[in-house]
């Protein structure tokens, strides 16, 4: 058993520190809409994704993307485009 539990602090530590940041967000919508960044960002890194490369693609193709294929811009079916 490890001595210290730094790992998991780390891991804990941007949702601590967001706490009292989160209250400010101006307004219900807006924290709804935080939350759901936040929540993309995460998803890409859950799935092996540079979230800062997947949101920048992402926001590029959605204005173009046809509603019948949103799906695949979600963080587990999306593939980078090719240069």
């Amino acid at each position: 058993m490890p001595i210290d539990n730094n790992w998991i602090e780390n891991q804990i530590r941007p949702i601590a520190n967001g706490r009292s940041n989160w209250l400010f967000a101006g307004s219900l919508r807006a924290g709804q809409r935080a939350a759901a960044v936040m929540s993309l960002i995460q998803s890409a890194k859950l799935n092996g994704h540079d979230p800062y490369a997947y949101l920048k693609d992402v926001l590029a193709r959605l204005p173009t993307q046809k509603n019948s294929q949103i799906e695949e811009l979600l963080p587990h079916r999306w593939q980078p485009t090719k240069p």
